[in-house]
Protein backbone atom coordinates (compact mmCIF):
# COMPACT_ATOMS: atom_id res chain seq x y z
CA UNK A 1 0.00 0.00 0.00
CA UNK A 2 1.47 3.36 -1.02
CA UNK A 3 1.98 6.12 1.54
CA UNK A 4 -0.69 8.80 1.69
CA UNK A 5 0.12 11.87 -0.40
CA UNK A 6 -1.06 15.43 0.22
CA UNK A 7 -0.56 18.48 -1.99
CA UNK A 8 -0.57 21.92 -0.37
CA UNK A 9 -1.54 24.16 -3.29
CA UNK A 10 -1.71 27.93 -3.62
CA UNK A 11 0.80 28.49 -0.82
CA UNK A 12 3.40 31.18 -0.32
CA UNK A 13 6.36 28.86 0.19
CA UNK A 14 8.82 30.28 2.73
CA UNK A 15 12.09 28.42 3.29
CA UNK A 16 14.75 30.36 5.20
CA UNK A 17 17.34 27.65 4.49
CA UNK A 18 17.27 28.23 0.73
CA UNK A 19 15.86 31.75 0.62
CA UNK A 20 12.74 30.56 -1.18
CA UNK A 21 9.80 32.97 -1.09
CA UNK A 22 7.42 32.15 -3.92
CA UNK A 23 3.93 30.96 -4.63
CA UNK A 24 3.79 27.25 -5.31
CA UNK A 25 2.82 23.77 -4.21
CA UNK A 26 4.35 21.34 -1.73
CA UNK A 27 3.76 17.59 -1.87
CA UNK A 28 4.11 15.29 1.13
CA UNK A 29 4.28 11.52 0.90
CA UNK A 30 3.87 9.70 4.16
CA UNK A 31 6.05 11.40 6.76
CA UNK A 32 8.35 13.28 4.36
CA UNK A 33 8.35 16.09 1.85
CA UNK A 34 8.33 14.57 -1.63
CA UNK A 35 8.57 17.66 -3.84
CA UNK A 36 7.88 21.39 -3.92
CA UNK A 37 8.17 24.42 -6.12
CA UNK A 38 6.37 27.11 -8.11
CA UNK A 39 5.84 24.79 -11.08
CA UNK A 40 4.65 21.70 -9.25
CA UNK A 41 1.22 20.47 -10.48
CA UNK A 42 0.75 23.60 -12.57
CA UNK A 43 -1.68 21.66 -14.76
CA UNK A 44 -3.62 20.27 -11.81
CA UNK A 45 -3.13 17.80 -8.98
CA UNK A 46 -3.22 14.15 -10.15
CA UNK A 47 -5.98 11.86 -8.94
CA UNK A 48 -5.39 10.06 -5.69
CA UNK A 49 -3.61 12.95 -3.98
CA UNK A 50 -5.39 14.81 -1.19
CA UNK A 51 -5.43 18.56 -1.77
CA UNK A 52 -5.21 21.36 0.78
CA UNK A 53 -5.93 24.82 -0.62
CA UNK A 54 -3.64 27.20 1.24
CA UNK A 55 -5.39 30.27 -0.21
CA UNK A 56 -2.14 32.22 -0.51
CA UNK A 57 -1.17 31.74 3.14
CA UNK A 58 2.48 31.17 4.08
CA UNK A 59 3.69 27.57 4.27
CA UNK A 60 6.94 27.27 6.21
CA UNK A 61 8.92 24.60 8.04
CA UNK A 62 7.41 23.76 11.42
CA UNK A 63 8.84 25.92 14.19
CA UNK A 64 11.52 24.54 16.52
CA UNK A 65 11.61 25.71 20.15
CA UNK A 66 14.99 25.09 21.75
CA UNK A 67 13.98 25.89 25.33
CA UNK A 68 10.68 24.90 26.97
CA UNK A 69 10.02 23.69 30.50
CA UNK A 70 7.34 21.00 30.34
CA UNK A 71 7.49 20.21 34.09
CA UNK A 72 6.98 16.45 33.75
CA UNK A 73 7.94 14.51 35.80
CA UNK A 74 7.25 16.11 39.16
CA UNK A 75 5.28 19.29 38.46
CA UNK A 76 2.39 18.03 36.38
CA UNK A 77 0.01 20.52 38.01
CA UNK A 78 1.84 23.26 36.05
CA UNK A 79 2.34 21.48 32.72
CA UNK A 80 2.73 18.01 31.21
CA UNK A 81 4.43 16.74 28.10
CA UNK A 82 1.00 16.23 26.54
CA UNK A 83 -0.42 19.68 27.38
CA UNK A 84 2.80 21.48 26.50
CA UNK A 85 3.03 19.70 23.16
CA UNK A 86 -0.62 20.46 22.45
CA UNK A 87 -0.03 24.15 23.14
CA UNK A 88 3.06 24.03 20.94
CA UNK A 89 1.14 22.44 18.07
CA UNK A 90 -1.52 25.14 18.32
CA UNK A 91 1.27 27.70 17.89
CA UNK A 92 2.94 26.12 14.85
CA UNK A 93 5.75 24.54 16.87
CA UNK A 94 6.46 21.03 15.62
CA UNK A 95 9.59 20.31 17.67
CA UNK A 96 10.42 21.46 21.17
CA UNK A 97 13.33 20.72 23.47
CA UNK A 98 12.33 19.95 27.06
CA UNK A 99 14.59 21.35 29.77
CA UNK A 100 15.75 18.89 32.46
CA UNK A 101 14.80 20.89 35.57
CA UNK A 102 12.05 18.47 36.60
CA UNK A 103 11.70 16.29 39.71
CA UNK A 104 13.70 14.12 39.50
CA UNK A 105 15.99 16.05 37.18
CA UNK A 106 16.88 14.46 33.84
CA UNK A 107 20.40 13.26 34.62
CA UNK A 108 20.12 9.49 33.96
CA UNK A 109 19.49 7.35 30.91
CA UNK A 110 16.22 5.99 32.33
CA UNK A 111 14.85 9.52 32.72
CA UNK A 112 15.84 10.59 29.21
CA UNK A 113 14.07 7.48 27.96
CA UNK A 114 11.04 8.29 30.12
CA UNK A 115 10.64 11.74 28.51
CA UNK A 116 11.10 10.29 25.02
CA UNK A 117 8.59 7.51 25.70
CA UNK A 118 5.99 9.85 27.19
CA UNK A 119 6.37 12.12 24.18
CA UNK A 120 5.74 9.25 21.77
CA UNK A 121 2.70 8.15 23.79
CA UNK A 122 1.04 11.49 24.44
CA UNK A 123 2.56 14.40 22.49
CA UNK A 124 1.13 15.95 19.32
CA UNK A 125 4.47 17.65 18.58
CA UNK A 126 7.97 16.20 18.67
CA UNK A 127 9.47 16.53 22.18
CA UNK A 128 13.24 16.11 22.49
CA UNK A 129 14.75 15.73 25.98
CA UNK A 130 17.73 17.72 27.18
CA UNK A 131 19.79 16.40 30.09
CA UNK A 132 21.59 18.18 32.89
CA UNK A 133 25.28 19.00 32.80
CA UNK A 134 25.86 17.90 36.40
CA UNK A 135 24.27 15.19 38.51
CA UNK A 136 21.24 16.36 40.50
CA UNK A 137 21.97 19.92 39.29
CA UNK A 138 24.61 19.92 42.01
CA UNK A 139 27.13 21.89 39.98
CA UNK A 140 30.10 19.58 40.58
CA UNK A 141 29.90 16.03 39.16
CA UNK A 142 29.41 15.77 35.40
CA UNK A 143 26.79 13.42 33.98
CA UNK A 144 27.75 10.71 31.48
CA UNK A 145 27.07 12.79 28.40
CA UNK A 146 27.98 10.09 25.92
CA UNK A 147 25.46 7.58 27.28
CA UNK A 148 22.77 10.23 27.69
CA UNK A 149 23.25 11.39 24.10
CA UNK A 150 22.93 7.79 22.89
CA UNK A 151 19.66 7.57 24.84
CA UNK A 152 18.30 10.62 23.05
CA UNK A 153 19.46 13.77 24.89
CA UNK A 154 19.92 16.49 22.26
CA UNK A 155 21.82 18.95 24.46
CA UNK A 156 23.04 19.49 28.01
CA UNK A 157 21.96 22.34 30.26
CA UNK A 158 21.30 23.20 33.87
CA UNK A 159 18.02 24.74 32.74
CA UNK A 160 17.21 27.78 34.83
CA UNK A 161 20.56 27.59 36.61
CA UNK A 162 24.04 28.48 35.41
CA UNK A 163 27.05 26.21 35.43
CA UNK A 164 28.67 28.46 38.00
CA UNK A 165 32.10 26.85 38.36
CA UNK A 166 34.62 27.74 35.66
CA UNK A 167 36.41 24.43 36.24
CA UNK A 168 33.22 22.42 35.85
CA UNK A 169 32.30 24.32 32.70
CA UNK A 170 35.78 23.77 31.27
CA UNK A 171 35.49 20.04 31.90
CA UNK A 172 31.95 19.94 30.50
CA UNK A 173 32.99 21.70 27.28
CA UNK A 174 36.04 19.45 26.88
CA UNK A 175 33.95 16.31 27.49
CA UNK A 176 31.22 17.48 25.14
CA UNK A 177 33.71 18.36 22.40
CA UNK A 178 34.90 14.75 22.28
CA UNK A 179 31.38 13.71 21.24
CA UNK A 180 30.38 16.84 19.29
CA UNK A 181 27.70 17.62 21.88
CA UNK A 182 26.16 20.98 22.77
CA UNK A 183 26.30 22.77 26.12
CA UNK A 184 23.45 25.25 26.68
CA UNK A 185 24.20 27.83 29.34
CA UNK A 186 21.88 30.06 31.39
CA UNK A 187 24.15 33.11 31.26
CA UNK A 188 23.78 34.65 34.70
CA UNK A 189 26.61 34.82 37.22
CA UNK A 190 24.77 33.58 40.34
CA UNK A 191 26.73 35.45 43.00
CA UNK A 192 26.13 38.76 41.22
CA UNK A 193 22.46 37.99 40.63
CA UNK A 194 22.00 36.77 44.22
CA UNK A 195 18.40 36.96 45.37
CA UNK A 196 17.58 39.93 43.14
CA UNK A 197 14.26 39.83 41.31
CA UNK A 198 14.33 42.22 38.32
CA UNK A 199 16.68 44.32 36.20
CA UNK A 200 18.99 46.64 38.12
CA UNK A 201 18.13 50.23 37.29
CA UNK A 202 15.84 53.16 37.98
CA UNK A 203 12.64 51.10 37.93
CA UNK A 204 13.99 48.66 40.52
CA UNK A 205 15.12 51.57 42.69
CA UNK A 206 11.69 53.20 42.51
CA UNK A 207 9.95 49.96 43.44
CA UNK A 208 12.43 49.16 46.19
CA UNK A 209 13.36 45.82 44.60
CA UNK A 210 16.79 44.21 44.39
CA UNK A 211 18.15 44.37 40.86
CA UNK A 212 20.12 41.91 38.70
CA UNK A 213 22.88 43.85 36.92
CA UNK A 214 23.39 43.32 33.21
CA UNK A 215 27.02 42.59 34.06
CA UNK A 216 25.92 39.32 35.67
CA UNK A 217 25.06 38.08 32.18
CA UNK A 218 28.02 39.60 30.37
CA UNK A 219 30.65 38.42 32.85
CA UNK A 220 29.50 34.80 32.65
CA UNK A 221 29.22 34.94 28.86
CA UNK A 222 32.73 36.33 28.53
CA UNK A 223 34.10 33.73 30.94
CA UNK A 224 32.50 30.90 29.00
CA UNK A 225 33.73 32.25 25.68
CA UNK A 226 37.29 32.06 27.04
CA UNK A 227 36.64 28.44 28.03
CA UNK A 228 35.33 27.68 24.54
CA UNK A 229 38.63 28.99 23.16
CA UNK A 230 40.49 26.64 25.50
CA UNK A 231 38.42 23.53 24.77
CA UNK A 232 36.81 23.88 21.36
CA UNK A 233 33.48 22.81 22.87
CA UNK A 234 30.15 23.82 21.31
CA UNK A 235 28.37 26.42 23.47
CA UNK A 236 24.97 28.07 23.22
CA UNK A 237 23.71 30.94 25.38
CA UNK A 238 20.07 30.05 25.96
CA UNK A 239 18.81 33.61 26.20
CA UNK A 240 20.74 36.86 25.96
CA UNK A 241 19.24 40.16 27.07
CA UNK A 242 22.11 42.67 27.32
CA UNK A 243 23.83 44.58 24.54
CA UNK A 244 27.32 43.93 25.95
CA UNK A 245 26.72 40.16 25.96
CA UNK A 246 25.54 40.24 22.36
CA UNK A 247 28.65 42.19 21.37
CA UNK A 248 30.90 39.63 23.09
CA UNK A 249 29.24 36.76 21.25
CA UNK A 250 29.48 38.62 17.95
CA UNK A 251 33.23 39.02 18.50
CA UNK A 252 33.56 35.31 19.27
CA UNK A 253 31.67 34.42 16.10
CA UNK A 254 33.96 36.69 14.09
CA UNK A 255 36.86 34.53 15.32
CA UNK A 256 35.09 31.40 14.06
CA UNK A 257 34.36 30.01 17.50
CA UNK A 258 31.60 27.32 17.77
CA UNK A 259 29.15 29.50 19.68
CA UNK A 260 25.54 30.53 19.23
CA UNK A 261 22.84 32.25 21.24
CA UNK A 262 19.11 32.72 21.55
CA UNK A 263 16.63 35.30 22.75
CA UNK A 264 13.19 35.05 24.30
CA UNK A 265 10.26 37.08 22.96
CA UNK A 266 9.82 38.76 26.35
CA UNK A 267 13.22 40.40 25.94
CA UNK A 268 12.41 41.98 22.58
CA UNK A 269 8.70 42.61 23.15
CA UNK A 270 8.90 44.21 26.62
CA UNK A 271 11.26 46.21 28.77
CA UNK A 272 11.57 46.68 32.53
CA UNK A 273 8.69 49.18 32.67
CA UNK A 274 6.31 46.24 32.13
CA UNK A 275 6.85 45.33 35.79
CA UNK A 276 4.62 48.35 36.46
CA UNK A 277 3.33 48.23 40.00
CA UNK A 278 4.80 44.86 40.97
CA UNK A 279 3.26 42.74 38.17
CA UNK A 280 4.53 39.26 38.96
CA UNK A 281 3.60 38.04 35.47
CA UNK A 282 6.50 40.21 34.26
CA UNK A 283 8.98 38.48 36.58
CA UNK A 284 11.18 36.38 34.32
CA UNK A 285 14.78 35.27 33.78
CA UNK A 286 16.63 36.81 32.13
CA UNK A 287 14.82 39.84 33.53
CA UNK A 288 13.14 42.43 31.36
CA UNK A 289 15.91 44.91 30.71
CA UNK A 290 16.19 48.62 29.91
CA UNK A 291 14.90 49.97 26.59
CA UNK A 292 18.43 50.19 25.15
CA UNK A 293 19.06 46.49 25.79
CA UNK A 294 15.70 45.59 24.26
CA UNK A 295 16.77 47.44 21.11
CA UNK A 296 20.11 45.62 21.17
CA UNK A 297 18.30 42.26 21.19
CA UNK A 298 16.26 43.32 18.16
CA UNK A 299 19.41 44.49 16.38
CA UNK A 300 21.10 41.17 17.19
CA UNK A 301 18.21 39.29 15.59
CA UNK A 302 18.30 41.55 12.55
CA UNK A 303 22.01 41.08 11.89
CA UNK A 304 22.05 37.37 12.76
CA UNK A 305 24.24 37.58 15.86
CA UNK A 306 21.31 36.09 17.78
CA UNK A 307 20.71 32.77 16.06
CA UNK A 308 17.53 31.54 17.70
CA UNK A 309 14.20 32.70 19.06
CA UNK A 310 12.90 30.28 21.68
CA UNK A 311 9.86 30.53 23.89
CA UNK A 312 11.50 30.27 27.32
CA UNK A 313 8.19 28.61 28.28
CA UNK A 314 8.16 28.45 32.10
CA UNK A 315 4.65 27.61 33.37
CA UNK A 316 3.81 28.51 36.95
CA UNK A 317 0.63 27.86 38.90
CA UNK A 318 -1.52 30.71 40.20
CA UNK A 319 -0.29 30.30 43.77
CA UNK A 320 3.35 30.73 42.69
CA UNK A 321 2.57 34.09 41.12
CA UNK A 322 -0.03 35.40 43.57
CA UNK A 323 2.63 36.49 46.01
CA UNK A 324 4.58 39.70 46.72
CA UNK A 325 6.93 40.38 43.80
CA UNK A 326 10.08 39.41 45.71
CA UNK A 327 8.63 36.02 46.69
CA UNK A 328 6.80 35.17 43.45
CA UNK A 329 8.25 32.55 41.12
CA UNK A 330 10.18 33.53 38.00
CA UNK A 331 8.80 32.59 34.62
CA UNK A 332 6.13 33.18 32.00
CA UNK A 333 4.52 30.86 29.49
CA UNK A 334 5.60 31.39 25.91
CA UNK A 335 4.63 28.64 23.48
CA UNK A 336 1.44 30.19 22.16
CA UNK A 337 2.85 33.72 21.94
CA UNK A 338 6.27 33.01 20.39
CA UNK A 339 5.26 33.34 16.73
CA UNK A 340 2.96 36.39 16.91
CA UNK A 341 5.41 38.33 19.10
CA UNK A 342 8.25 37.49 16.70
CA UNK A 343 6.14 38.60 13.74
CA UNK A 344 5.77 42.02 15.37
CA UNK A 345 9.42 42.58 14.42
CA UNK A 346 8.66 41.89 10.75
CA UNK A 347 5.46 43.91 10.69
CA UNK A 348 7.38 46.76 12.30
CA UNK A 349 10.13 46.60 9.66
CA UNK A 350 12.81 45.58 12.19
CA UNK A 351 13.74 42.06 10.98
CA UNK A 352 13.31 40.52 7.50
CA UNK A 353 10.72 37.75 7.36
CA UNK A 354 12.99 34.90 6.25
CA UNK A 355 15.63 35.78 8.84
CA UNK A 356 12.94 35.90 11.53
CA UNK A 357 11.51 32.52 10.52
CA UNK A 358 15.02 31.11 10.18
CA UNK A 359 15.61 31.84 13.87
CA UNK A 360 12.73 29.48 14.65
CA UNK A 361 13.41 26.81 12.01
CA UNK A 362 16.68 26.17 10.21
CA UNK A 363 19.06 27.75 12.76
CA UNK A 364 17.88 25.72 15.76
CA UNK A 365 17.85 22.64 13.49
CA UNK A 366 21.46 23.29 12.47
CA UNK A 367 22.60 23.91 16.04
CA UNK A 368 20.90 20.73 17.31
CA UNK A 369 21.78 18.61 14.27
CA UNK A 370 18.15 17.90 13.37
CA UNK A 371 16.92 16.89 9.89
CA UNK A 372 13.88 19.21 10.04
CA UNK A 373 13.59 23.00 9.80
CA UNK A 374 13.68 23.31 6.01
CA UNK A 375 11.49 22.79 2.95
CA UNK A 376 13.43 20.18 1.03
CA UNK A 377 12.53 16.89 -0.60
CA UNK A 378 13.36 13.96 1.68
CA UNK A 379 13.15 15.91 4.95
CA UNK A 380 10.42 15.39 7.56
CA UNK A 381 7.03 16.80 6.60
CA UNK A 382 6.87 19.11 9.62
CA UNK A 383 5.08 22.24 8.41
CA UNK A 384 3.15 25.26 9.58
CA UNK A 385 0.59 27.25 7.60
CA UNK A 386 0.63 30.87 8.76
CA UNK A 387 -1.79 33.70 8.15
CA UNK A 388 0.77 36.48 8.39
CA UNK A 389 -1.82 39.26 8.38
CA UNK A 390 -4.51 37.87 10.68
CA UNK A 391 -5.23 40.31 13.55
CA UNK A 392 -6.16 38.83 16.89
CA UNK A 393 -5.85 39.53 20.61
CA UNK A 394 -3.86 37.33 22.96
CA UNK A 395 -6.28 35.76 25.43
CA UNK A 396 -4.74 33.70 28.22
CA UNK A 397 -8.12 32.05 28.90
CA UNK A 398 -7.89 30.41 25.47
CA UNK A 399 -4.38 29.01 25.98
CA UNK A 400 -4.02 25.24 25.79
CA UNK A 401 -1.16 25.33 28.29
CA UNK A 402 -2.11 24.24 31.80
CA UNK A 403 -0.75 27.50 33.22
CA UNK A 404 -1.79 31.04 32.31
CA UNK A 405 1.12 33.16 33.57
CA UNK A 406 1.52 35.51 30.61
CA UNK A 407 2.23 39.26 30.66
CA UNK A 408 0.79 39.52 27.14
CA UNK A 409 -2.89 38.91 27.94
CA UNK A 410 -4.97 41.43 25.98
CA UNK A 411 -2.12 42.43 23.62
CA UNK A 412 -3.26 42.93 19.99
CA UNK A 413 -1.04 41.06 17.53
CA UNK A 414 -1.00 40.18 13.83
CA UNK A 415 -0.10 36.79 12.40
CA UNK A 416 -1.07 33.30 13.51
CA UNK A 417 -0.41 29.63 12.81
CA UNK A 418 -3.62 28.19 11.37
CA UNK A 419 -2.55 24.60 10.61
CA UNK A 420 0.30 22.50 12.00
CA UNK A 421 1.57 19.32 10.34
CA UNK A 422 3.92 16.82 12.01
CA UNK A 423 5.23 13.89 10.01
CA UNK A 424 2.73 14.59 7.24
CA UNK A 425 -0.29 14.56 9.56
CA UNK A 426 -2.28 17.59 10.63
CA UNK A 427 -2.03 17.76 14.43
CA UNK A 428 -3.77 21.10 14.91
CA UNK A 429 -5.90 23.44 12.85
CA UNK A 430 -8.03 26.43 13.66
CA UNK A 431 -11.70 25.99 12.89
CA UNK A 432 -11.62 28.23 9.84
CA UNK A 433 -8.34 26.86 8.42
Amino acid sequence: MSAARTAYVGARLLDPASGLDAEGTLLTEGETIADLGPGLFRDGVPAGIETVDCRGLALAPGLIDMHASLREPGFEHQETIATGARAAAAAGITTLCATPNTSPVIDRVALVEFVARRALETASARVLPMATVTRHLGGTELVDMGLLAEAGAVAFTEGEHAVASALVMRRALAYASAFGLLIVQHVEEPTLAGDAVMNEGEVAMRLGLAGIPGAAETILAERDLRLVEMTGGRWHAAHVSVGASIAAIAAAKAKGMPVSCGAAPANFALDETAVGEYRTFAKVKPPLRAAADRKAVIAGLADGTIDVISSRHAPQDVESKRLPFAQAAFGIIGLETMLPLALELWHGGKVPLLRLLGAMTVRPAEILGLPCGRLRAGTPADLVLIDLERPWTIDEAAFLSKSKNSPFDGRPVKGRAVRTIVGGKTVFRHDDA
